[in-house]
């Protein structure tokens, strides 16, 4: 059965991951990139081998979702995957099911922070941002990869994609956010913890040097510094550039308020008025 680690793309997702993989899948709790291949991305090219799709359609991948996952869940054991695609259906192909899906975590991040992570990640300005985020027929790839949508996700806007994974009831939610992964709370990873193992009918104890160890490793300046220093796996080439563009760009610096002139912090606010309150950022 999968669990998923799902968000809108710049919102934690491949943070808490790390984190997940340290305690998960590490004997002592400390972080290494190698790691993080035990929570893979889906939909992703190499769990489509065997079937017939047309690799150069947008959305043909999106027939065989739940084929592919009840291939990857054949030998019965429990998976994390990571995924941005919005809980939902395209041309009729529900993204996941019952049958397929066992829990899932989501992260929220404000939406006046994370512009200021998409402007950064694909290279385009703030306005462009704005548009990426609120088109509901949004998708992304690979863009290095010509007429190959095989990784295709369909994200549609920050706002349904965020709706269509918190609102539904077909199988356990936790809901957390980027701002209380910025600080590093012990209390809130162990309950994550906790979480998964219930869902996944886990019996482990807490380990909590374990955990922390997770944690500390794993603190967005420990990440920030590992990039400096080596790289990052997950870093994309910027199109521009012979660079990579930075994976762990601002952290704690993105924030909206100073970033922004009272202009732009007002067609904010006004474009995400209800989510704010929603979600309780206002």
């Amino acid at each position: 059965m999968i669990f998923w680690i799902a968000s809108y793309p710049k919102s934690g997702n491949t943070w808490l991951r790390a984190l997940l993989s340290a305690y998960y899948f590490s004997d002592d709790g400390i972080f290494e990139q190698s790691l993080l291949s035990n929570i893979s991305q889906f939909p992703q090219k190499i769990y489509f081998d065997g079937f017939r799709y047309n690799p150069a359609k947008i959305t043909d991948t999106s027939n065989y979702w739940i084929k592919a996952q009840e291939k990857i869940n054949l030998n019965k054991k429990i998976k994390f995957f990571k995924t941005h695609n919005i809980l939902g259906s395209i041309n009729g192909n529900n993204f996941t099911n019952k049958k397929n899906t066992i829990g899932g975590i989501y992260i929220l991040r404000d939406p006046r922070n994370v512009i200021t992570s998409i402007k950064n990640h694909y290279e385009i300005n703030y306005e462009e941002a704005l548009k990426f985020m609120t088109n509901e027929k949004k998708f992304i790839h690979n863009p290095f990869k010509k007429n190959d949508f095989s990784d295709f996700q369909f994200i549609s806007s920050w706002e349904r994609n965020y709706k269509s994974w918190i609102n539904h009831k077909f199988f356990p939610m936790k809901i957390i956010k980027y701002e209380d992964l910025q600080k590093n709370n012990f209390n809130l990873i162990k309950n994550v913890i906790e979480f998964i193992n219930q869902v996944c009918h886990l019996k482990n104890e807490i380990n909590k040097t374990k955990l922390k160890n997770s944690i500390e490793s794993t603190s967005f300046s420990k990440l920030k510094n590992l990039e400096k220093n080596n790289g990052f796996i997950e870093a994309i080439s910027s199109k521009s550039q012979n660079k990579k563009i930075p994976f762990f760009n601002m952290g704690i610096e993105n924030n909206w308020k100073k970033i922004f002139n009272l202009e732009m912090q007002n067609k904010l606010n006004n474009q995400f008025k209800n989510n704010l309150k929603e979600l309780d950022y206002i």
